[in-house]
């Protein structure tokens, strides 16, 4: 398995849902609405992709000030290379990337639950989330 890494390379919105749906973390995002897909990329402040021989197989997307906290908003490996190390790869070369004292922080997809402690993260009691009114016309 040859995965290379990198911090420096751009994805495509489309590329990123392929992704994001090649993963399972599709049922999650808001992968109908391109505009929120784009918004997503270019506001993420680190972006750690993996690729197979040209295909986008891995993406840590991260939204961070580098010194205090890092949210760790998508980490998408493609489920063919699920349990091969690139998801550890992906957070280890997150975690590299930002200060020494920096915490990482993420929301684990329910099927997830038992991978992260796996990879060193712990359980917090006490996350909280507020969701965003739907857009007039819209349900949630």
């Amino acid at each position: 398995m040859d995965i290379e890494y990198s911090t420096d390379r751009t994805i495509t919105p489309r590329q990123f849902v392929d992704l994001l749906e090649r993963s399972t973390l599709a049922e999650r995002r808001p992968v109908q609405y391109p505009e929120v897909i784009a918004g997503m990329l270019d506001n993420a402040d680190l972006l750690i992709t993996a690729w197979q021989d040209g295909e986008l197989v891995g993406v840590s997307r991260s939204v961070t000030d580098f010194v205090y906290c890092c949210y760790l908003s998508d980490l998408a490996v493609d489920r063919s290379l699920q349990k091969a190390g690139v998801g550890r790869e992906l957070i280890q070369r997150t975690r590299a990337a930002l200060g020494p004292r920096c915490m990482l922080t993420l929301l684990s997809a329910p099927a997830a639950t038992g991978y992260y402690p796996r990879v060193g993260f712990e359980a917090h009691p006490s996350a909280w989330i507020m969701y965003p009114d739907p857009p007039e016309g819209e349900s949630q």
